[in-house]
Formats: C-alpha cells, structure tokens, sequence
C-alpha cells in the first residue's frame, strides 16, 4: 500500500482510533493499529477486543493493501511532525516494515500480520435507529457520572438503554447506578427503536462514544443486538460488546411517595454546599441539610479542621413542610447539580429514606440519592 495525507487529517484519525488501544496487553496485535488502503480511501482500525472504531479518510492513493503498525507509537510521530506537513506512509507487503516519510523525515516501523488482526464484524444488528448528537450527548452527559466503578457488580459498570414508556408517551431511557445513586434520563423515542432489547453499554464505551460526540452536529446511527452495539458517528463506526448481565429493577427504589418539597437555585445550593464541605479533605464526609419552613441551613464538620455552616433563607429557598434534618455526601450533591440547568427540586420522604432529585425546568431527567447518617 502507498498514501499520502494531511498531517492535520491523519492526525485526527490517529487520536480517534488509538484511545481504544490497550495500553498494556499480553496480545501485541492489540497494540497496533490496522491501515487500509482502497482507491482514494484511506481506513484506520483499532480495537481491544471489546471495543473497535473504523474512521474513513480520503487520501492520495497509489497502491492499494494493508498493515498493522504500533498504534501509539504512529500517532506520537504523526503529533509531532510540523502543521501543515504531508504525510507519505509505504507499506510493500509482507513482513516489510512500513515507511514513514515526511519532507527531510523518515522512519520505518514493525508491522504485524493484517489476518492476526480481530474484527467485530461478524454477526447481524437487526435494531436501527438514529438520535441527534445533541441528544445522545445528554444522555450520557446526565447520567454517567452514576456509573458503578465496581467491577463486582459488573452488571452496573455501564448505561442501561432501553425502551420504555412515561406518562404513556415511548421514551428511549438511560439509566446508571452505582448503588448509592441512580439517574435516569428519557429522550423522545426515535422511529425504530421500539422492539429495542435493554442493554447495558460498558463505561469505557460511553467515554470513546462521548469523546467522538463533541466533533458532530448530525444525527448518529445506532444499531444493536442483544449482544453488540454500534454507533456510526460522521465517519467513524464504533462497535462494542454490550455487559452481559441482567440490570436491576431499577424502577423499585424510585420513590413515589415523597411529599416534602425543597426547591431551591442551583447556583446557591452547589456553591454553599462547595463552602461547606471545604471544612474536611474526606471524600466521603456527609453534608447536613437542616430543613424548616423557607430556611435551609448547611453544615459538615471535621474532627481535625473544625466546622462550616451556612443559610439559605426564602431569597433562596422555597419549603413549606415540616422540619427535617437529612445528610448526603458533598460529591454526589454536586455531582447531580452538575447536570441541573434550572432550580433544584428535592423530594424528601424523612432522613433515613431516599430522596429524588429533579430539575424544576426539565421533567426528563430525575435521580435518586441515598442519605448518609449525620
């Protein structure tokens, strides 16, 4: 195979594809990247097994064919050859290695045989449905930082995408917990699909699928079985195994019942809750909210550094139910903040139970979180 191409264009294409690689694995084809080469169309793969993503980029091409070349190793030359550079790559076949030139630069690199290569092309997606990028970016945007990090539960190291119905209207649902909170987040079910499977995409496919989000406006392809998904985002083709595990009833730990409604701004309730918990470096130190009619009084304390409170007063806060005193680790509070562009809304049921959180401007999303004993 022979090419040339734009160093801003291969570039790109590199870094895409070279996240997915593994950086220490036991099989060195999973460390090299597959170059492809036919009639004017450059492709790049590169996968763990788990995870492959294909990106399409037009070319100068004289000589169709293929290899594999160190993935990470491809892309630190490619960043660091001048802007505006063309790109020269000459591979011709065989256990050759592949050429490298750029104007007065030349390397050369070990390549691997293309059929040790895996594909995770085998199989049918008979599921096909398309979502804007703007929507799918916030559905993972407002539920993964919910994802469990906990590999014994495996079945909750990823989003469950399903479909599923609010208020009898279809909606495509993600949902993420790791046990101590859990959003769930609704869009508009897109044509086709409806005879979805849940499944459940995996933490490290959200993160590439997130990262490749940021670069499109259009609508991204998805298609599924019940064991692989794929999404086409412009021209790069993500494919990943789905966990293969069963999600919990997720709708069983979702209050109905709530009935003390706390609403206050966003911005004051995450700032004075950042104040507060500066007082203790513990991660994992709840924060109290003290409730009484219009008043909310935040407080944490410390063994070591002391204690911090502050008041929200009816400027700020709207409550008009009984006094009640409820704790909740300063991380996950603001973790749901985060994702909540109007007022916050709580529900309280008393301060053992679990509490939903919700945007006051936007009934899409809602989460749950579990209180600490303060």
């Amino acid at each position: 195979m022979r090419l040339k191409a734009e160093r801003a264009t291969l570039l790109k294409a590199l870094a895409h594809v070279q996240s997915v690689v593994e950086k220490r694995n036991t099989i060195p084809i999973l460390a090299n990247v597959m170059i492809a080469v036919r009639d004017g169309q450059l492709t790049l793969t590169a996968t763990d097994m788990e995870i492959a993503v294909v990106e399409d980029i037009t070319a100068e091409t004289s000589r169709n064919g293929a290899c594999t070349a160190p993935a990470a190793t491809l892309y630190e030359i490619v960043r660091k050859l001048p802007e505006g550079a063309e790109v020269e790559l000459d591979h011709p076949g065989g256990d050759a290695q592949l050429t490298l030139r750029s104007g007065r630069y030349a390397t050369s690199l070990v390549v691997l045989p293309t059929e040790d290569f895996p594909s995770m092309t085998a199989g049918t997606l008979p599921h096909r449905f398309a979502l804007p990028a703007l929507a799918l970016r916030g559905l993972i945007d407002r539920t993964r930082f919910a994802i469990s990090t906990e590999e014994t539960r495996y079945y909750l190291n990823g989003i469950y995408l399903h479909a599923a119905e609010a208020d009898g209207t279809p909606v495509l649902r993600a949902v993420a917990t790791d046990g101590h909170r859990l959003a769930r987040v609704e869009e508009p079910l897109p044509e086709g699909a409806s005879g979805i499977p849940g499944v459940i995409v995996p933490r490290k496919t959200v993160g590439e699928l997130r990262k490749l989000l940021d670069e499109v406006s259009s609508d991204v392809e998805i298609a599924l079985s019940d064991t692989r998904i794929q999404f086409k985002v412009g021209p790069i083709t993500l494919t990943s195994k789905l966990i293969d595990g069963t999600f919990p009833e997720y709708e069983r730990v979702i209050p109905r019942d709530n009935d003390k409604v706390l609403r206050v701004g966003k911005k004051d309730f995450a700032d004075a809750v950042a104040r507060v918990a500066a007082i203790s470096s513990e991660r994992s130190r709840p924060v109290k909210m003290a409730l009484n009619r219009d008043l909310l009084v935040l407080s944490a304390s410390s063994p070591d550094q002391g204690t911090a409170t502050e008041e929200l007063d009816a400027d700020h806060v709207k409550y008009d139910a009984g006094p009640l005193e409820i704790g909740f680790q300063a991380r996950y509070l603001n973790d749901i903040t985060d994702q909540i562009a109007g007022d916050v809304e709580f529900r309280f049921s008393d301060g053992a139970a679990p509490t939903v959180v919700r945007d006051a401007a936007d009934a899409s999303a809602l989460y749950v979180l579990m209180p600490m004993r303060v």
